[in-house]
């Protein structure tokens, strides 16, 4: 290990989706303030190589790092909160563990010995988490282990996390984020769900020394108390962390219980310097001054999941939008809008212009595409800003082309193998690899340069001549329909470096006040104190279109 390295294993108590990732990015947040550099990990306990393969509405978004890997939407908020880009290291699954013994073994790795879950599996986890602290030059790694405790598939990451602070018990410390659910019936929070969740982990020979109580509302004195005797810790451990209006005032909130020196005074640490998050701290504070909205609708395919919307399925989306328009001094309005109804029912666009702006997202398949396609043309002729990610940029060429380019019958040969103009084509060396149904990890992944054209949106938008930004896509703008295209009035102001892939289209603004669309997944590269630059461009326009 690492000398003088430490390590805070998070895990999750009575049920998930309270917050795990937010608590985490948001501790390391204060880490930094205090002068630390901090490494996180994410630990996802199922059995896929990565998250590319997965359905959103199931897993939620699947966000790209610079290398390409595709992994868990908290590595999204680890990025935004800690304005760090982050590696292949600071990322595990359970497949990834298993295929690599399982590799291993098969090339005798391990000397014909019989590979079992005990000894190998765990060390395997240990490796890669001792591996992800020695090259991140970190001080303090934060590992976040998925699921609750309880969950037969995490067992073995919580085993591999129990030795570690075996090995080095003055190095490694554990937080549990659980919840406390207050019954409307009874109009009380209850405590027992997070004591017999502390019972069940102290069963796997591990003991909390800090409990982050989730609730709709604070914990008060008596309950603070109640945990702490139940849990042998001491009271000031239990860290209230009840509702709140946006997920950027979490560190605000947990420093009022003064999470950061606790951790510290675990770890036998002092702060390097005061802390230091007055910029945060000043957009926490912004965010809760702003009252004027900027109204963006969000045209998609995955809203119609139950009787709820899932907004999780486009959380880079909806936290860059919200950033941008933070920064704008506006209260983002966001409505998701479901592609189908405009398939149903065309005259339900005219909804569309009570919105400054309208964004059509990334996404795959045929499902919807029609009804976007209508949102897009309407956007279009009524001068409405419109922003196309991955997918919608796509899709904003299928339409520019039908509709104005005069290709009647265009589409992408993804959704229509035998459309008459493939203006949204496929690589061969993709074509080859769908031949084969080799299908994870094989996109078009990762970051990649474009340069920008003079005289355009883009390029004024970036203030810069190349822009360097994160894809995940397999299908292009099809080069044989490039000139048609931009001689009815597309301008590509994106190009690859050797100029055979279009990644931002855009309209003039003598003829639309913003209509542009990304290859690319800008949102990814959002920060709360680093918005893109689309973004604000993009905010801006809708901000322009609300007062004329």
């Amino acid at each position: 290990m690492p000398k003088n390295h430490k390590y805070i294993f998070v895990i999750g108590g009575v049920m998930s989706g309270v917050g795990k990732g937010v608590a985490t990015a948001s501790m390391g947040k204060i880490l930094q303030g205090k002068g630390f550099r901090v490494n996180p990990i994410k630990i996802d306990p199922y059995l896929n190589v990565d998250a590319g393969t997965m359905n959103p509405t199931e897993h939620g978004e699947v966000f790209v790092l610079d290398s390409g890997l595709e992994c868990d939407q908290d590595m999204g908020n680890y990025e935004r909160f800690l304005d760090m880009d982050l590696t292949d290291e600071s990322y595990m699954t359970s497949g990834m563990i298993y295929k690599h013994v399982i590799d291993r073994e098969r090339s005798l790795g391990y000397r014909g010995k019989c590979v079992e879950a005990i000894p190998h599996i765990r060390d395997e986890i240990m490796r890669r988490i001792v591996h992800s602290a020695e090259t991140s030059a970190a001080d303090i790694s934060i590992i976040e282990i998925g699921g609750t405790v309880g969950d037969y598939q995490n067992i073995m990451f919580i085993e591999a996390a129990r030795v570690l602070h075996l090995q080095n018990p003055d190095d490694v410390i554990f937080i549990m984020v659980s919840y406390l659910p207050i019954p409307h019936m009874m109009g009380e929070m209850k405590t027992r769900p997070t004591q017999n969740a502390v019972r069940q982990l102290n069963s796997y020979g591990v003991q909390p020394d800090i409990i982050i109580a989730r609730s709709e509302a604070p914990l008060d004195k008596k309950r603070k108390e109640k945990i702490a005797v139940s849990c042998s810790i001491p009271p000031a451990n239990v860290i209230s962390a009840p509702d709140i209006t946006s997920i950027y005032e979490v560190p605000v909130n947990f420093e009022k219980d003064r999470i950061g020196e606790i951790i510290l005074d675990e770890l036998r640490l002092k702060p390097r310097r005061a802390s230091d998050l007055a910029r945060w701290r000043a957009f926490a504070a912004k965010i809760k001054r702003v009252e004027k909205p900027v109204r963006i609708a969000i045209v998609g395919k995955y809203f119609d999941t139950g009787d709820f919307t899932l907004s999780d399925s486009y959380i880079s989306v909806i936290e860059a939008i919200k950033i941008s328009a933070y920064n704008a001094g506006r209260k983002p309005s966001i409505t998701w809008l479901n592609a189908f109804d405009y398939e149903k029912d065309p005259r339900r666009l005219r909804e569309l212009k009570k919105y400054d702006g309208i964004i059509v997202p990334g996404g795959f398949g045929e499902r919807g595409v029609e009804g976007k396609i209508r949102a897009i043309r309407f956007a279009r002729e009524n001068k409405i800003p419109f922003f196309g990610l991955c997918y919608g940029m796509q899709l904003a060429v299928i339409e520019y082309a039908r509709h104005v380019a005069g290709l009647k019958g265009a589409h992408t040969v993804e959704v229509d193998p035998a459309t008459p103009y493939p203006v949204i084509g496929i690589m061969p060396d993709q074509k080859k690899l769908l031949e084969r149904e080799a299908y994870g990890g094989t996109m078009r992944l990762g970051v990649c340069p474009a340069l920008l054209k003079k005289k355009t949106i883009a390029r004024k938008a970036y203030g810069a001549v190349v822009a360097r930004e994160r894809h995940r896509h397999r299908y292009e703008v099809n080069p044989e329909y490039i000139g048609a295209l931009e001689k009815a009035g597309v301008v590509f102001s994106g190009v690859s470096p050797d100029g055979k892939l279009m990644e931002i289209m855009e309209l003039p603004l003598r003829t639309h006040p913003f209509f542009l669309g990304t290859q690319f997944h800008p949102e990814f590269h959002a920060r709360p104190l680093r918005p893109h630059p689309l973004f604000n461009a993009f905010v801006k326009a809708a901000l322009e279109h609300k007062r004329r």
